[in-house]
């Protein structure tokens, strides 16, 4: 058919291509599945699953998911990304600002750390698939790591927890859903053992954190890491909407980071006299 006798659906389908949602008037398919049959039928863990693998998942698959997302919703306004959100709002601006104002500082190193994890991770599970015992593939990434990156080991230890509170439940739990077979348990096997060994070397537990454990509930369930900061920013925007719609209920307005009576350390030139004024 030419160009000129196609219709306005046909040229629109070849300007974009997708093979997430077919759309048309009456008409709506998520991954070939009528929404209808969708909705009342799966959770939303599913649908997340179903969005982003192209296929639904179990229903142990999706409640883990579920799990994973539910434990990073929040971490109090001391986190970036919430105290964003409630200084966004302070200024005045609608939920959808505050929201997307603290999703943007979710980086590298606030939110990225999970997918640093599971890229980790999957260096270690690599090396097991060479061949290596899980002890020589920990030691040899982390020997690889103090040799060239030089940083804190991802997944690992909490500036503000000794003992992050979430991370043992969600170990727990991966380990309850191994034991019935929904999931390996390679991953939470790589953690622990990276745990052991940084344990050994340093003389004392660096335990894991949220990041490493939903790290592994990922990796369990077969995500790549790239994902895993996706999936980080979808369970924090709970928290973060949260947080907006508190503090669109207060008064206040133009509230600093600070308290007045706090205020910055100043680190510049002293005062000086303007050019030209007597001193």
């Amino acid at each position: 058919m030419s160009a000129e006798k196609k219709t306005g659906r046909e040229r629109g389908e070849e300007w974009w291509q997708t093979g997430i949602i077919e759309m048309y008037p009456g008409v709506i398919r998520l991954r070939g599945y009528e929404i209808q049959d969708l909705i009342g039928r799966i959770s939303f863990p599913a649908m997340i699953w179903l969005m982003l693998r192209g296929d639904l998942p179990s229903e142990e698959q999706a409640v883990l998911l579920g799990i994973a997302l539910g434990a990073a919703v929040d971490h109090g306004p001391q986190a970036p990304s919430i105290a964003i959100a409630r200084m966004a709002a302070t200024c005045g601006v609608g939920i959808n600002n505050a929201m997307a104002s603290a999703i943007n500082v979710l980086g590298d190193v606030h939110g990225g750390a999970g997918e640093q994890a599971l890229s980790f991770y999957g260096d270690i599970a690599e090396a097991l698939d060479r061949g290596l015992t899980l002890g020589g593939a920990v030691s040899e990434r982390l020997d690889r790591f103090f040799a060239e990156e030089k940083d804190y080991v991802p997944g690992l230890g909490h500036r503000f927890h000794p003992i992050d509170p979430r991370a043992p439940r969600l170990i727990e739990l991966t380990r309850d859903f191994a034991a019935r077979g929904v999931v390996s348990g390679r991953f939470a096997d790589i953690a622990e053992a990276i745990e052991a060994e940084m344990a050994k070397r340093k003389g004392k537990t660096i335990p894991l954190n949220i990041d490493g454990a939903t790290a592994v509930i990922y990796g369990e369930l077969g995500f790549p890491p790239a994902l895993t900061r996706g999936l980080f920013v979808l369970s924090r925007s709970v928290g973060i909407l949260a947080h907006a719609w508190e503090q669109l209920q207060e008064s206040d307005r133009n509230k600093g980071p600070l308290p007045r009576e706090w205020l910055w350390a100043y680190t510049g030139t002293p005062a000086r006299p303007f050019p030209g004024d007597s001193e």
